[in-house]
């Protein structure tokens, strides 16, 4: 796995542990005002059911103020808006933050070149959450 594009997504290394990567996920979408929707413990629902899965959670969030026009541009968007975040670690204990890259939505749901900004963030802000 690499920093790169596939298929659409993006895979971030991250230096740190799944739960302090968490941590600095959800500490600095508050620093900057962005609400968290929901967070998805996939592998805390797999253990409930008897099953064994790596560290995997989905943190869904976003800005109602900025998603909001685009989605009305876009309408289709709605189902790939909020933004998502999948922090997982792999079979080698490895950690990942992967992501929907902004090129691929705006691809996907032809949103308008000038409302990209609104949601293209997403990239320098994991950046720096894996840094």
């Amino acid at each position: 796995m690499n920093n790169s594009a596939e298929n659409g997504m993006v895979h971030l290394s991250s230096a740190y542990s799944f739960s302090e990567t968490l941590l600095r996920l959800e500490s600095l979408l508050k620093s900057k005002g962005l609400t968290v929707f929901c967070r998805v413990d996939h592998s805390g629902e797999a253990e409930k059911a008897g099953l064994k899965m790596n560290p995997t959670q989905l943190v869904i969030f976003g800005s109602p103020k900025a998603g909001t026009a685009v989605m009305v541009a876009s309408p289709t968007l709605a189902i790939d808006l909020p933004l998502k975040v999948l922090i997982w670690e792999d079979t080698a204990g490895k950690v990942w933050v992967s992501y929907n890259s902004p090129e691929y939505l705006k691809q996907r749901h032809n949103i308008p070149d000038e409302l990209v900004k609104n949601i293209a963030g997403i990239g320098p802000l994991l950046e720096s959450v894996v840094k």
